[in-house]
């Protein structure tokens, strides 16, 4: 336990002794996250985020579906369940929420039907401007069907209920990003080009040496990293706050979890890679390689729901991913835990499965 204690000690004085570790570990994502919030944050997106509940499930409703995606301002989501989709308009996720009552086919064929025919929409209330831009869209997609309908008269209208939402602006976006980031590259890029460097100098041959066991080294190395990663989360978080007004609207608890997990995961593969580098000057290379991509994949600093299609599949294994939306989630809306259970659980699946990917990469000289 002692031994436990000094390698925990020694390595929080080593990280507190580097200025240029602190700098780009902790000044640097500080400064990052000031400037892109004073620039834009006060941004909420352009493009007018509408789902779809197709109850209908016909060729004329999907038709309806194709007309709205055809629209270059629109990013068009399928929703299968109108509960689901009013509750992302809550959580500012979406501005609308378009529904196609069944029926709608039959009405569409009928050409005797003198009726009107109302397709319900629900609309972002808070985000007004862009709510209203939406609302034009669908109102000239339904006014373009109306018309092509033989001896026309108004047959289908809008029905426009408005629901209380979260104010989010492009800074709640980007705080839980910058979180996830600091996370990411502290305890990946730190891990890896650290370990190769004590390897190169002979520290751990040194420690081989000596009566330390493997598990205890890694105990360390894990408690320092987690003590100076709780360490600047909340001098982030306090910045942000300070300056934007930021909050935790969900649990602390939570949050700190998703600290705790993200930490050992992104742990895990900075061990591999300092099994797999044999230098500092490889492992830096290999460590960025990673991590780029993921900064810009992974929901840091644009939503994921953005990505192309063919990029989904990547983007939802990656573990920044993950992690970026259980902070943002957290954070922003104040989701339970147990609902974010899946973001937990694939995170805690990278943390196993890079551990065991490690402890047969890793080296002690």
């Amino acid at each position: 336990m002692k031994a436990y204690w000094q390698l925990t000690l020694a390595q929080l004085r080593i990280f507190l002794r580097n200025r240029q570790v602190l700098f780009w570990t902790l000044a640097f994502p500080i400064f990052l996250m000031v400037m892109l919030g004073s620039f834009l944050g006060d941004g909420n997106g352009m493009s007018v985020s509408i789902a779809v509940v197709d109850q209908d499930q016909t060729s004329q409703s999907k038709e309806f579906s194709n007309l709205l995606a055809k629209n270059e301002a629109v990013h068009l989501e399928s929703s299968n369940s109108k509960e689901k989709a009013l509750d992302q308009v809550k959580n500012g996720d979406i501005q609308l929420v378009v529904v196609i009552p069944q029926g709608y086919e039959a009405m569409m064929k009928d050409s005797a039907n003198t009726k009107t025919f109302e397709v319900p929409v629900y609309y972002n209330e808070t985000n007004l401007a862009v709510s209203q831009i939406g609302l034009t869209i669908v109102n000239s997609v339904i006014d373009g069907i109306s018309k092509e309908k033989v001896n026309y008269t108004p047959s289908i209208v809008t029905n426009s209920s408005g629901i209380e939402a979260l104010d989010l602006k492009y800074i709640d976006f980007l705080v839980p990003g910058i979180l996830a980031m600091m996370i990411m590259t502290n305890n990946m890029n730190g891990v890896a080009g650290q370990i190769a460097a004590w390897r190169e100098r002979g520290i751990l041959r040194r420690m081989q040496g000596t009566t330390l066991k493997a598990s205890t080294f890694i105990a360390a190395q894990i408690t320092a990293r987690l003590m100076l990663n709780g360490l600047q989360a909340l001098i982030v978080l306090a910045v942000a706050n300070l300056i934007f007004g930021i909050s935790v609207n969900g649990s602390w608890l939570s949050l700190i979890t998703f600290v705790v997990l993200g930490t050992l995961a992104f742990m895990a593969i900075g061990f591999i890679i300092a099994g797999i580098a044999k230098t500092p000057e490889s492992a830096a290379p290999i460590a960025g390689f990673l991590s780029f991509p993921m900064l810009f994949l992974g929901g840091v600093f644009f939503p994921i729901r953005d990505m192309p299609d063919f990029l989904q599949p990547i983007v939802n294994v990656l573990p920044i991913s993950h992690l970026s939306h259980a902070l943002r989630e957290t954070m922003n809306v104040g989701t339970p835990f147990m609902e974010l259970g899946s973001d937990a659980l694939i995170l805690a699946c990278w943390t196993v499965g890079a551990f065991i990917v490690a402890s047969y990469t890793f080296k002690w000289e």
